[in-house]
C-alpha cells in the first residue's frame, strides 16, 4: 500500500486517539465522565492503541517518510505511558476528594447549602442581639451554674481559653467527639422531614449566638473572640454543610420527583454520606487547631485575629474554587 493510501485510511483514527491523549491530559476525569464527549470512549483506546501499534510497526517495515514513522511512534509512546503507567495511590484519591470533589460537591448542592447558612447565621445574630439589652435571656438556655462555668472558661487571667481542665490531647479528643457528633446530628436529622435538619441549625445558631452574646455582654468578649476565629472557621462552615446534607436527604424525603421516593432518598444519602466524609475531615481539623492553638491564653489578640482571617480565607478559597478546572472541563 502507498503512503498516501496508507495516511488517508488511518488518518481519522489517528487523529482521535491523539485528541483523547490530549483531552486524558489535561482533563483526566473529565474526560472519562462527561455525558457530551464525543470522542474515542475509555473502552475503545486498549483496541484503538493496539491498532495504531500495529499500524507504527508496518510503517516501519514498508519504509514510509521518517516524519510519519515519527509521529506514529510518539502516539505509541504516548498512549503506553497512559495505560501502562502504575496506578495513583489509595491516599492519593483522597486528597484528590477533599481538594476538589468535596467543594465541587458542595458547590453543585448550593441551594440547600444557602439555605443551612441562613438557618445557621440568621439565629445566631439574632441571639447575640438580643442577648446585650436583654441579658436575662441566657437562662432560658443555661442553667446558672453552667453559666458561672463558662464565664469561668473566659476569665481574662486564663491560661486556657475555652476550657476548665485537661490538657491539649485531651481535649483534642474530647473536642473531636463532640464536634463529629454534632455534624452527623445535624446531617441525620434530615430523616426527620424537613423539621429535624432545620430544628437543628437553628438550635446551633442560637447556642453560639447566645453564648458569644452573654460573655459580650458580662466584659469577657476579648478573650472569647480572641478563642475562636481560628477553629470556627472549620467548624461552623462545617455545620453548615451538615446541615446543607440534611436539607437534601429531607427534599428526597419530601419533593422526590419523578423518581421513587426511595431512590431519591438512595441518591441523596450517597451524595449526603460524601459530603458527610467531608465534614468529618472539616472537624478533625477544627478541634486540633481548637486544641493547640486556640486556647493558648498569651497569644496577643492580633496575632489570634490575623491567623482566623488566614483560615477564613483558606476555606473560602477552597470551597469556592476547589475542582474549578473540571467544572470548566
Amino acid at each position: 500500500m502507498r503512503q498516501e493510501h496508507f495516511i488517508a485510511r488511518h488518518r481519522q483514527e489517528w487523529a482521535a486517539f491523539e485528541q483523547w491523549l490530549d483531552v486524558r491530559a489535561t482533563r483526566p476525569r473529565r474526560a472519562r465522565h462527561d455525558p457530551h464527549w464525543r470522542g474515542l470512549a475509555d473502552a475503545d483506546v486498549p483496541a484503538a492503541y493496539r491498532r495504531l501499534a500495529r499500524q507504527s510497526g508496518l510503517a516501519r517495515r514498508r519504509g514510509y517518510s521518517p516524519q510519519l514513522q515519527a509521529r506514529l511512534q510518539v502516539l505509541v509512546q504516548r498512549g503506553h505511558d497512559v495505560l501502562y503507567r502504575p496506578p495513583r495511590p489509595r491516599w492519593w484519591r483522597a486528597v484528590e476528594f477533599l481538594l476538589a470533589d468535596f467543594p465541587r460537591l458542595v458547590r453543585a448542592e448550593a441551594g440547600v447549602m444557602t439555605a443551612a447558612a441562613l438557618l445557621f447565621v440568621v439565629p445566631l445574630v439574632a441571639s447575640f442581639v438580643a442577648l446585650q439589652s436583654h441579658p436575662e435571656l441566657i437562662n432560658t438556655l443555661m442553667t446558672p451554674e453552667q453559666i458561672a462555668d463558662l464565664e469561668a472558661m473566659y476569665a481574662k487571667a486564663a491560661q486556657k481559653l475555652g476550657r476548665d481542665s485537661g490538657g491539649d490531647l485531651q481535649m483534642f479528643g474530647f473536642y473531636v467527639f463532640n464536634n463529629i457528633s454534632i455534624g452527623l446530628r445535624t446531617y441525620a436529622s434530615g430523616l426527620l422531614a424537613g423539621v429535624g435538619p432545620v430544628l437543628v441549625v437553628a438550635f446551633n445558631g442560637v447556642m453560639v449566638g447566645m453564648v458569644a452574646g452573654h460573655l459580650q455582654a458580662v466584659g469577657l468578649g476579648e478573650p472569647f473572640w480572641r478563642f475562636v476565629p481560628a477553629h470556627s472557621a472549620f467548624e461552623l462552615t462545617a455545620i453548615v454543610i451538615a446541615g446543607g446534607a440534611g436539607l437534601r436527604l429531607s427534599l428526597a424525603l419530601l419533593a422526590p420527583g419523578r423518581q421513587r421516593r426511595v431512590d431519591a432518598l438512595m441518591v441523596a444519602g450517597k451524595r449526603g454520606a460524601q459530603l458527610a466524609l467531608g465534614v468529618l475531615c472539616m472537624l478533625l481539623v477544627a478541634a486540633f487547631v481548637e486544641a493547640f492553638w486556640s486556647s493558648i491564653g498569651w497569644i496577643p489578640a492580633a496575632a489570634k485575629y490575623g491567623v482566623g482571617a488566614v483560615l477564613w480565607a483558606l476555606v473560602a478559597a477552597w470551597l469556592l474554587a476547589g475542582g474549578r478546572d473540571r467544572d470548566a472541563a
